[in-house]
């Protein structure tokens, strides 16, 4: 049985280059609808580079924090080609 970190990772691990998803699209799609900040807080202690977590932001369209620093994550997802909103 997965856990809940299990379904994080693997759901994040399969966002296209050029796309992002909310942390609250994260949780409903991992099957606990609130767990978002559940899902920020797997965000933030992924290192793993096969995961791209800087590509989870905020549901107002801010990227949001990045354990590499936010501003790597806003440059990562403009050259990525991703529609951000400024913070």
């Amino acid at each position: 049985m997965k856990t809940f970190k299990d379904k994080v990772l693997n759901i994040v691990s399969n966002i296209p280059k050029g796309k992002t998803i909310t942390y609250k699209e994260v949780a409903i799609l991992a099957g606990s609808p609130k767990a978002y900040r559940a899902v920020g807080n797997i965000m933030s202690k992924n290192f793993d580079p096969n995961i791209p977590c800087h590509r989870v932001i905020r549901s107002d369209g801010k990227v949001g924090k990045y354990n590499r620093g936010d501003k790597r994550k806003e440059e990562i997802l403009i050259r990525e080609g991703a529609i951000i909103a400024k913070n």
